[in-house]
């Protein structure tokens, strides 16, 4: 079942968004840790890796996004963010943080929580926005991609042109 790392406090500060925040390698953890031990509210999804060696198998819980994890804070708290061990920077455009979509966030947050299987992918094909009809994963929207005789929902976060590939029946999903 995938894991997540999602903290923080409840209540929200007022102007703040969701943003990917760019990591040391292998340090989303620590950086998600020390974010949450300022105030700020953190989410790192993962998902299970299966890694044989000659001697053994394993099943390990690693990033869905490699090198990133996401934050939620207000534009004040920018320096806070920076200055974190571990952090390299915030996806900026313009050197402004960029903000990502509540909707993207709370889309993999749902599919982390419902022990769905996803495995990452990245490219993102072109593919028709849909959204879910039925089962865990209801009004979660989405692309559509075929893949083969599957087919696979992309849970994306844009900015990263990256996401999450989920199986979902076609029938199961309306287009937008």
């Amino acid at each position: 079942m995938p894991a997540v790392v999602a903290s923080g406090p409840s209540d929200v500060a007022v102007g703040s968004a969701w943003h990917a925040v760019w990591t040391r390698s292998r340090h989303e953890p620590l950086v998600c840790s020390e974010l949450t031990a300022k105030g700020i509210e953190t989410f790192l999804p993962t998902f299970i890796r299966v890694s044989r060696w000659s001697d053994r198998t394993k099943r390990l819980s690693v990033p869905l996004f490699p090198g990133y994890c996401f934050a939620r804070f207000a534009p004040k708290a920018v320096g806070t963010v920076v200055r974190s061990n571990g952090v390299v920077s915030i996806l900026s455009n313009a050197g402004e943080p960029s903000p990502i979509p509540t909707h993207e966030i709370e889309a993999l947050q749902r599919t982390v929580a419902s022990g769905i299987e996803m495995d990452p992918c990245s490219g993102l094909e072109p593919g028709a926005p849909v959204r879910v009809l039925r089962g865990p994963l209801t009004g979660v929207i989405g692309k559509l991609v075929r893949r083969g005789a599957d087919d696979v929902l992309v849970l994306a976060v844009e900015i990263l042109n990256s996401g999450a590939r989920v199986q979902v029946s076609i029938t199961d999903v309306e287009p937008l």
